[in-house]
């Protein structure tokens, strides 16, 4: 609807040309406004939101192939979207720790594994994963060889990031021993750090190592992991990242360790 002249003698030309340019600057303000907004919550926004547990929580009572699709949005804004994000971020800050640490923020192939499940050999038939996980491998060893690196999990009330070797091949556990008996002094201070060094065991010592060493028990491992938990409050805080971070550094002894016991630069 076009403004009518006032009783004060201003033209209608002249409160429509008025109009329009408060108008034009209202609108540049208001638009600049949400932008400033939006980068600021960017800066302090969780990467996961309480929505993102809610997502898994209903995967899990719903796992099958027509209730994903027709949930896929949310899975993409709620929990894909994020976990690049987190990748891309973390990236730099993992690389103060160990320059070969690498946090790939591909959609596919990248540090962040698929959510689909891989049922052709199990009884569960179940299509998805119900749980984000994401991996941050060394760059001289690979995704697909054994070497120390880090993993995070991400799942109601079952969030971790993990340090170490989990399931070694043969040689690469034969190198670990072997590292631990020869710098028995270098694995002392990963056990002094704190960390809580687990895995599978063997039943009886390994053969080709004193029965009675001090570190028999870790020689008897068949894993050496070492993990670090966190609350939900915690995943979804916007410390997040730092506090990932920080988590990863408490676990840097026992990757270094093992890095060097298998030759690898750390």
């Amino acid at each position: 609807m076009a403004l009518r002249p006032r009783s004060s003698g201003v033209g209608a030309a002249e409160l429509n040309s008025s109009h329009r340019q408060t108008s034009a600057t209202d609108v540049a303000q208001h638009n600049r406004r949400p932008v400033k907004a939006r980068l600021r919550q960017r800066k302090t926004a969780p990467y996961f939101s309480p929505q993102f547990f809610n997502f898994l929580k209903d995967l899990k009572k719903n796992n099958n192939r027509e209730w994903f699709t027709r949930n896929k949005p949310r899975y993409e804004s709620q929990l894909l979207e994020p976990s690049l994000r987190f990748v891309k971020d973390v990236a730099p800050r993992l690389r103060t720790i160990s320059s070969y640490l690498v946090a790939d923020p591909k959609p596919f192939g990248g540090s962040l594994f698929r959510i689909y499940r891989d049922i052709r050999f199990s009884k569960d038939k179940s299509p998805y994963k119900t749980n984000v996980a994401m991996q941050f491998w060394h760059k001289k060893g690979g995704k697909k060889i054994h070497a120390a690196g880090l993993y995070l999990h991400v799942s109601p009330g079952q969030s971790f990031v993990g340090a170490g070797v989990w399931r070694p091949d043969p040689a690469t556990l034969n190198k670990v021993r072997k590292a631990i008996v020869e710098k028995p002094e270098s694995w002392r201070r990963v056990r002094d750090s704190g960390l809580k060094v687990e895995g599978d065991s063997l039943k009886r010592p390994p053969i080709g190592f004193n029965p009675t060493h001090e570190f028999i028990k870790d020689l008897m491992l068949k894993d050496f992991t070492a993990g670090v938990r966190f609350r939900n409050s915690q995943v979804t805080s916007p410390r997040f990242l730092e506090e990932f971070v920080e988590a990863c550094k408490k676990l840097d002894s026992l990757n270094r360790f093992l890095s060097q016991a298998l030759g690898l630069p750390w």
